[in-house]
């Protein structure tokens, strides 16, 4: 679905702010889920807590961004919504108004760890943009669009 992107209107930082909690919901149990079928395997075959030593404990970390990671991509890639997206009638979108493909979601979450290490300046930064693009919308090409409330 191609969107008008020069009509579309731009998205409050409240906004981003709220999907991204609903979001957080979400994530957070997947997380759990996520680590358990690691961590509980890990420690019965090892005796040992996963978070005692650091390569386990680094490369835990790194498996958790990847989840975190795939979230995001999958639902960018499948309809350009996370669930928390689709209870603020937002949508991931091309600069084109088109779809976003897997190079692109990927590039996107990236930037986005990027955006909101240094405090969320990243973020932020889309208060002082004429368009209204944070940090990783600008590098991935993308932005944020809302949608028109159905009737």
């Amino acid at each position: 679905m191609q969107l008008d992107v020069s009509q579309a209107k731009k998205p409050s930082i409240l906004r981003r702010l709220g999907a991204f909690l609903y979001d957080l919901v979400l994530l957070v149990a997947v997380l759990m889920f996520a680590n358990a079928i690691i961590v509980i395997p890990y420690e019965i075959l090892t005796g040992h807590p996963i978070y005692d030593s650091f390569l386990p404990l680094t490369l835990m970390r790194l498996y958790l961004l990847g989840v975190i990671g795939a979230f995001y991509v999958y639902f960018w890639t499948h309809g350009g919504q996370t669930l928390g997206m689709r209870a603020w009638r937002l949508r991931v979108v091309g600069n084109d108004g088109g779809s976003v493909g897997l190079g692109t979601a990927i590039k996107r979450f990236v930037w986005s760890i990027v955006s909101l290490v240094p405090a969320g300046l990243g973020l932020w930064w889309s208060l002082f943009n004429r368009e209204g693009l944070a940090w990783h919308d600008r590098k991935s090409n993308t932005r944020l669009v809302m949608l028109a409330k159905n009737a």
